[in-house]
């Protein structure tokens, strides 16, 4: 199949598919299933453990996370007593009929270390004692930021058991910190840093970010080098994803405006990812690069395909094999103050409130999504093994249209499906050609609040 005879080629920046199908296309169940019967049949074996801390002490120009700013007085106390209650009806509706563990754990946001060190101390009780998860057995990882990565916080996580802690410093150019909206010093930012280290916390990651206005080749070197300087196991490279970027907004032509930036983090990105690859790193996904001599940080046995995911806390996600669900969405701070509002005044959490069915033929665009995004590929057995077909038989047209665009590795072992360094460079523009029409439906439909 030729590039002509493809369908156009898509931009390599629309959204990060972290999770398949996105938010946005969740709706209210009119039903509101008991969460007893949802888990009712599902493997309990291997479950992962999320809690979502929605605050934040600055909101950065390029978040559309759910999430708010500070927190009034005693708002964060409530918070956590929702959580508990949550947590409670939770581990009541799993049961005890078939063995219930958690495989992993995460502490997200939001950034959990908004929370003091006492209430960092409560979030793991409520994991440990309500949820049964044994946090010092599994790996957890839980983000932070620089101005909230004190001391007696740091020492709580470590304590409890954390093997992975994640850092948001998106630069270390203190004026692009700015163009970006958020605001810090270089020094406290490697203060924070030197902080981490001295947990001993086995795996540290440093987020950081490419496309932000004036940022260069030359600028995105002294970030990467900073970084590399602390020998981090992992690092995440992120793409920009604000529009209209300052400086391009100037532009008269939006779709010039559109091409330039794109042409522009597509550079920094193959600068970035070849400057870590010479150091000593892997790459495991788009944004996702790890130091090859690190000691490896997943757990063994849970798998994102297959395995139920249980989230706590309103902006969390929960995962069964047929439903995905969560609690409302909203990127607009009023919207999202209302809704951590009433997530702290429920009193009844045994039902699912919001979400969306991910059986039969979503199942398989998970399936192969979460697979195809990461370097190694997808093993074609398991595919075939799972659903009983192909993923050429259920996927020919899209897979043909990126191997037409050189997207998929001709080189890949035998029974892989696997990208090419530039498929992966075009991650964010490959996955979304893979949800699905009523998916896409959803999406357009959605109204953004």
């Amino acid at each position: 199949m030729s590039v002509s005879s493809a369908s156009p080629r898509p931009r390599p920046y629309q959204s990060y598919v972290y999770a398949y199908p996105h938010k946005t296309a969740y709706r209210m169940l009119p039903e509101r299933p008991e969460l007893s019967a949802l888990w009712a049949d599902e493997p309990k074996d291997a479950l992962s453990l999320y809690a979502h801390v929605p605050f934040c002490e600055v909101r950065c120009g390029f978040c559309n996370l759910f999430t708010r700013v500070g927190a009034p007085e005693g708002l964060t106390g409530r918070y956590l007593d929702a959580l508990d209650r949550q947590a409670l009806a939770v581990r009541e509706a799993l049961g005890d009929a078939a063995p219930v563990r958690f495989a992993t754990a995460a502490f997200g946001g939001g950034t959990p270390t908004f929370l003091t060190a006492d209430e960092l101390t409560r979030l793991c009780d409520i994991a440990e004692k309500r949820m049964g998860a044994d946090l010092r057995a599994v790996p957890l990882s839980v983000e932070t930021s620089p101005a909230t990565a004190t001391a007696d916080r740091l020492a709580v996580l470590a304590e409890r058991g954390a093997t992975r802690l994640s850092i948001g410093v998106q630069s270390f150019v203190e004026a692009e910190a700015r163009a970006a909206v958020r605001p810090q010093r270089r020094a406290d930012v490697e203060a924070a840093l030197g902080r981490i280290r001295d947990t001993g916390v086995p795996v540290l990651n440093i987020d950081l970010i490419y496309g932000i206005d004036g940022q260069t080749e030359r600028s995105w070197r002294v970030s990467l080098d900073a970084a590399l300087a602390w020998r981090p196991e992992e690092l995440y490279l992120y793409p920009l994803y604000v529009r209209p970027l300052t400086g391009l907004g100037r532009i008269q032509d939006p779709e010039a405006a559109d091409r330039e930036w794109d042409e522009q983090r597509l550079r920094l990105y193959r600068s970035g990812r070849d400057h870590l690859l010479s150091q000593g790193y892997e790459q495991v996904s788009m944004r996702m690069f790890r130091r090859a001599d690190a000691a490896p940080a997943g757990p063994e046995d849970h798998a994102c395909q297959t395995d139920g995911m249980i989230g706590l806390g309103c902006g969390a996600r929960s995962y069964t094999s047929a439903l995905h669900y969560s609690f409302d969405y909203a990127v607009d701070m009023r919207e999202v103050r209302s809704i951590i509002d009433a997530y702290t005044a429920t009193e009844d959490f045994s039902r699912a409130e919001v979400g969306r069915a991910v059986g039969g033929q979503e199942a398989r665009r998970r399936h192969l999504l979460q697979s195809l995004l990461q370097a190694e590929g997808m093993p074609l057995a398991g595919y075939e093994e799972r659903f009983g077909s192909s993923p050429f038989a259920d996927f020919g047209p899209e897979l043909s249209s990126f191997e037409a665009y050189g997207w998929l590795d001709a080189d890949a072992p035998r029974g892989v499906l696997r990208l090419s360094p530039e498929g992966l460079a075009h991650s964010d523009g490959l996955g979304p050609r893979l949800f699905s029409p009523a998916v896409r439906a959803a999406m357009a439909a959605y109204e953004a609040k």
